[in-house]
């Protein structure tokens, strides 16, 4: 099969096109013909040799497909040989073939191409993890996401838009801005013309927002926390803006609030089953219903994926960068 691997640690240019032996899926698994897989953070960061792939994982980058399950262990399921599936998976979704566990496929949205469904595992799995069970983002509470035009925003604000939560964003453009609006933030905020932080406490007439769902870090986390609600969380799942913060404790004792973090790759298959259950009974409900669309700023083909790559890391995307084979 055709497949990118990372030559070497380094700039997009270490992607490169090569040949690999079709792997083969294990007790539980199911082997997918890729026909789309999307691009995320992490998969750059291992191509610069940031962020190590775990000693059980393909080295191939790729954390989320779509296509049709070609062979495996379906055991009890309930897919079948021959269905559109998409799924989250340890690596090696930049391929022809990629094995993933049964238990952490979902059904491939009927109307939707498999470009469109390459962009949801990922970014479905770590929204419903940390905003709504880590986070535990409840009725009638409101949610700040920050990077809202990402592709991990977009997904956290349809979702919680579409359960009927108020939902605030930043991004770092008005085009960004009008995009998150669109997909349903009460109001987003351009955080390289204002302070994000005072913009919260504005809307909410001073009160704060209860969840944060955060990919930068750094010098944002105690701006963060001053536009928390009393009783509110924080949550971290990315350090873009570095991984040393100065938090005031005081505050955090004061007014109970909780600052938390997760990564997903290092968790189980068995974890990862369970989310994949609430995106089934939650979130795709949601999606059958055409209350959660498809945000794919770009389509490349696989022999491009270093195009994607520099793309990504312009951020001037909107949405998923996905690759179709």
């Amino acid at each position: 099969m055709q497949a990118i691997e990372i030559s070497q640690p380094g700039a997009a240019d270490v992607l490169r096109l090569c040949e690999r032996a079709v792997p083969v899926p294990g007790p539980g698994e199911v082997l997918i013909q890729v026909h789309a897989a999307g691009i995320n953070r992490p998969d750059v960061l291992q191509r610069m040799g940031l962020y190590r792939a775990p000693a059980d994982a393909s080295d191939l980058p790729g954390l989320e497909v779509a296509g049709t399950i070609v062979g495996g262990d379906v055991g009890d399921s309930g897919f079948k040989l021959g269905e559109r599936v998409c799924a989250l998976v340890h690596g090696g979704g930049y391929a022809e073939y990629c094995c993933a566990p049964a238990s952490n496929c979902l059904p491939a949205p009927k109307d939707w191409s498999d470009a469109e469904a390459a962009s949801l595992p990922e970014t479905c799995f770590t929204v419903w993890s940390n905003v709504f069970e880590r986070g535990q983002l409840g009725a009638g509470e409101t949610l700040l996401v920050q990077g809202g035009s990402s592709g991990i925003g977009v997904t956290a604000i349809q979702i919680a838009h579409a359960l009927g939560h108020c939902v605030f964003a930043t991004a770092g453009s008005d085009d960004k801005v009008r995009a998150c609006e669109a997909l349903g933030a009460e109001r987003a905020i351009n955080y390289r013309e204002a302070d994000f932080s005072k913009a919260v406490r504005e809307y909410t007439d001073g009160r704060g927002v209860d969840v944060i769902l955060d990919i930068v870090g750094g010098e944002y986390v105690a701006r963060e926390i001053a536009c928390l609600a009393d009783d509110g969380r924080l949550v971290l799942i990315g350090v873009l803006g570095g991984t040393t913060a100065q938090i005031p404790l005081a505050q955090i004792l004061m007014r109970r609030l909780t600052v938390t973090g997760s990564t997903l790759r290092p968790r189980s298959d068995a974890y990862k089953a369970q989310i994949a259950h609430a995106l089934r009974e939650r979130v795709w409900p949601l999606i059958d219903a055409g209350k959660i669309k498809p945000v794919i700023h770009q389509t490349f083909p696989l022999a491009q994926a270093a195009d994607a790559h520099r793309l990504m890391e312009s951020s001037t995307h909107i949405g998923k960068i996905v690759l179709t084979l």
